[in-house]
């Protein structure tokens, strides 16, 4: 930061007391303080109006702004406070500010001089005004108006630019109306005051410009993550989403758990950096699927591979169908009462290759007699089985359409992702990653995979993408073996999963508690899937001890 340097208009300023020595070390001891405090802070808003708050209190000035650079073209109002107006806006106010931009350059592209802030950009100095309305060289018009609306009066202005490590300027600080400590007089501002404030401006400028890159680094990291989600998602129309309402659903419920009063979680809290690294966690739960075949992700049938070989079963019913003809005769009673019975074996095969949630003994029979029950030609000439090894072992899976080694292939997606991720050089404040990510398909009661992990080796938030990915999964409309079910439904299954220790039992009350599925289905689940919910008639539902 340059020594002051006013105007060339600008008249000297007049000699003030040599300050008290004993206010001064105070003042560098609270500037040292602010140093401290700015290193730490993490919300660029708070930072950016505890800037100005400081450098207010350190000069003892009775209000100011603080701007960033736009684009290298204007500087926009982030901050401005004003004690005697009552003025708060921008910041944590909540408050818009509605003044326009300081412009930098006018409508020739030419360097605009007349504003003191922008004066401040283009000359890389600091600019302190002894009083704007005997000022020459400065356009302090808008100050007046101002003035005129308000019936404060603008008189001293201190003005420096904050500028990072790369000597660019990335903001100006400008400060009204310095007040003497005793008397409270408006005053200009000492040197002291100056050198005070460029000294802030400069740890401001380093404690911002380490904010900014520390969450741009953050944004990456993030873009990154949903790159990997977004392929993911790309290689499955059927799992589309998953990624992005796993970690919703996930950060619900910790929320949720965050603020129940009652139970035996009530005592759980979050930091920011908890719920960070939960959601990083959460947005990097299924990484390990960009290893898993398309095929075994996609598979809606039983006897789908890269097409649903279901229609090479139909021909042969049709070659079937041709040898009965031959056998029998087109027109017999007896070709007929055969051919209801192939058309009756194919619709059977034809459903059950569908999947469901369960196949009766009686349909596995079914399945294995039709096996043996004919004998097909085939282009070689060949008398053949009618179903290969294969195929039979596909169309007697109970529940849905995965073997079990199409299973493993799917769950071994667990054991990649954590494998990657451990592979990362995470951060102390990230740590935890891993194991939060890693633990959505264990079981409370250590029958999950791929550790067999029991309820209490894992953490709350580990527990808490548990019960996201299965709720989840139930209500999705877009899996290719199943419709999305019901609101209803997917909770009545969720309580169930709770009473045999597939899920947290304390968690699981919390999700009733406090309706996070409520909350989840408006955001998440279409209309028709939302029906009316009576929290007593789900199994192991809980009603809520008073708080």
């Amino acid at each position: 930061m340059h020594q002051v340097a006013p105007a060339v208009e600008t008249p000297a300023e007049p000699s003030q007391a040599i300050p008290d020595s004993g206010d001064l070390l105070q003042r560098l001891d609270q500037l040292v303080e602010i140093g401290v405090a700015l290193s730490s802070e993490r919300d660029i808003n708070k930072l950016l109006e505890s800037i100005l708050v400081a450098a207010k209190s350190i000069t003892n000035a009775d209000g100011g702004t603080l701007y960033r650079m736009q684009d290298g073209k204007d500087l926009k109002f982030e901050i401005v406070r004003n004690d005697s107006l009552g003025i708060a806006m921008g910041g944590t106010s909540g408050v818009p500010i509605p003044f326009h931009p300081v412009h930098l350059y006018d409508g020739q592209s030419k360097p605009v001089h007349s504003m003191v802030a922008a004066y401040a950009v283009h000359h890389d100095c600091s600019v302190n005004v002894t009083d704007a309305y005997t000022e020459k060289g400065f356009d302090f018009s808008g100050t007046k108006r101002f003035d005129e609306k308000t019936g404060y009066r603008s008189r001293s202005f201190l003005t420096i630019p904050i500028k990072n490590h790369e000597n660019e300027t990335i903001g100006v600080l400008q400060l009204i109306n310095g007040k003497d400590r005793v008397t409270g007089e408006v005053q200009s501002f000492s040197e002291a005051d100056q050198r005070l404030a460029e000294s802030l401006a400069s740890q401001a400028a380093i404690a911002l410009t380490n904010r900014l890159l520390i969450n741009h680094l953050e944004e990456l990291f993030e873009s990154f993550i949903k790159v990997i989600n977004a392929a993911i998602d790309d290689k499955s129309p059927y799992t589309g989403g998953h990624c992005e309402r796993v970690p919703a659903l996930t950060m619900m419920l910790a929320e949720a758990v965050n603020h129940c009063e009652r139970g035996p979680l009530r005592d759980f809290s979050m930091t920011e950096r908890d719920r960070y690294e939960l959601k990083i966690a959460g947005l990097l739960h299924d990484c390990g699927k960009v290893t898993t075949p398309v095929h075994v992700v996609d598979k809606a049938t039983k006897l789908e591979t890269i097409f649903d070989r279901i229609a090479l079963v139909d021909t042969r019913f049709e070659v079937i169908k041709r040898d009965a003809m031959i056998e029998l005769g087109r027109g017999s009673e007896a070709y007929a009462r055969r051919l209801a019975e192939i058309e009756d074996d194919r619709e059977f095969l034809r459903r059950i290759n569908i999947g469901g949630e369960s196949m009766k003994d009686a349909d596995l029979e079914r399945v294995l007699t039709i096996a043996h029950k004919y004998r097909w030609e085939n282009a070689a000439g060949e008398k053949a089985d009618f179903l290969t090894a294969e195929e039979l072992e596909n169309l007697t899976i109970r529940a849905g359409t995965l073997t079990r080694d199409e299973r493993e292939v799917i769950n071994h997606h667990i054991t990649m992702t954590i494998e990657m991720l451990e592979t990362l050089p995470w951060p102390k404040h990230l740590s935890n990653v891993v194991e939060y990510a890693g633990g959505h398909h264990e079981r409370m009661d250590g029958k999950g995979y791929p550790k067999g992990l029991t309820r209490e080796q894992m953490s709350v938030q580990a527990r808490c993408m548990g019960i996201a990915d299965i709720f989840e999964a139930l209500t999705a409309r877009d899996r290719p073996y199943k419709k999305g079910k019901m609101l209803s439904e997917a909770l009545t299954i969720l309580g169930k999963f709770k009473l045999n220790g597939h899920v947290d039992p304390d968690l699981f009350d919390v999700f009733m508690w406090e309706k996070v599925y409520e909350k989840y289905a408006r955001e998440f689940m279409p209309a028709e899937q939302i029906d009316e919910i009576d929290p007593a008639r789900i199994p192991g539902y809980a009603a809520p001890a008073p708080a």
